[in-house]
């Protein structure tokens, strides 16, 4: 059963892991990795990459992506949603210490933001506008 504005934009607003596909070449398959992001409902989707990396220069030269979460239990839920990359910005330690926040026990997000800081590098902030969704629910199955 899909969903309704409401309960896909809440759902995405959970913090999943991100399945994110964006075109990287024309004769391949879109890349899709795994992906921390952040969502509030009615807003802008973003997510936080390197930007020399696979996914941050795919994302660039393609101007959009999309964006598949998923869970099981209770029931079989999904919401993927794609569309163009409205800005890109350079990151900054809030936005770094807010997404590890999301993901990970309180007392781990002080050292993988000091992980992040000095063994990954430099990031940048990619905002995603929802342009088109999908949204399902496959209750009790």
């Amino acid at each position: 059963m899909a969903l309704s504005v409401e309960e896909r934009e809440q759902f995405l607003a959970e913090p999943h892991i991100g399945a994110l596909s964006v075109v990287e070449r024309p004769d391949r398959a879109p890349l899709t990795v795994p992906i921390w992001y952040q969502y509030t409902p009615g807003g802008e989707l973003w997510i936080r990459t390197a930007p020399d990396s696979r996914k941050g220069r795919a994302i660039a030269a393609a101007g959009r992506f999309s964006l598949l979460v998923e869970r099981t239990e209770p029931t079989i839920r999904y919401v993927s949603v794609e569309g163009p990359v409205v800005r890109t910005t350079p990151d900054e330690a809030e936005l770094s210490w807010e997404m590890a926040a999301r993901y990970l026990p309180e007392d781990k997000v002080a050292g993988f933001v000091e992980y992040e800081r000095t063994q990954l590098g430099e990031h940048a902030v990619f905002y995603l506008r929802p342009e088109h969704w999908l949204a399902t629910d496959l209750g009790a199955l």
